[in-house]
This record gives C-alpha cells, structure tokens and sequence, in this order.
C-alpha cells in the first residue's frame, strides 16, 4: 500500500506534511536504490521503517543503507539527504519541516553540518 494512502487512512487528512512525507519517500527511494514497499524480508515493513531500522534513525548509519550506484557521491552529502529524509518522514505531520524549510537545508547539504532552519 502506498505510504500516503497508509498516512491518509490513520489520519483521514492529506496536508503539506503529508506531501511533505512523500518527499521523504522519494529521498529514501534516490538514497537506497529501493522501492517504497516490498523487499524488506517483513510483511508490512515499508522503506521507511526499515531504513529507520538499518541506521537507528541515524545519519550515521546510512552507509549501510547506500545504493551501490551512490558510492561516489560524498557521504556527507548523503548523510545530510538521509537527515533531511527522516526529518521529513516523522510520525506526527507536526515534527515534519515545511517544504521551504526541506527546500533550504537541501540547498545547504553541500555544505556539512549547517542544516539551520530559518
């Protein structure tokens, strides 16, 4: 089932957050190489739980999570994606960044370790 559909039958409201929670999706998708549902060894493990999982929610362990195909791209470029991701895909819509504020500390991934929301 797709994530949103999951998020809308819990919560019976689609709102920024929760297209802010499909970017997340998307971010995890580009960083794992892997589909949103299915593959995870799991019923009803979706790629957020387990990426959550493989990394404890920490940017650090994104290495182990990592499509093959990025192992070129800097790690810390890719870590500070992962950050923003998870941000992105917090429980509750209220913890979740607006698209602006995604939008901001994207632009800033380039540059470790300066993720300021403004």
């Amino acid at each position: 089932m797709d994530l949103v559909v999951t998020e809308y039958a819990y919560t019976l409201k689609i709102d920024e957050k929760s297209d802010v929670y499909s970017y997340g999706v998307v971010l995890l998708e580009l960083i794992t190489g892997r589909k949103p549902v299915g593959d995870f060894g799991e019923d009803g493990l979706d790629i957020v739980r387990w990426s959550k999982m493989q990394t404890n929610g920490s940017k650090e362990g994104v290495a182990k999570i990592l499509d093959e195909r990025l192992k070129k791209v800097p790690i810390d470029e890719v870590k500070q994606v992962f950050f923003v991701a998870m941000l992105c895909v917090q429980e509750h819509n209220v913890e979740r960044p607006t698209m602006r504020e995604v939008v901001q500390m994207l632009a800033q991934a380039k540059q470790p370790n300066t993720f300021h929301i403004h």
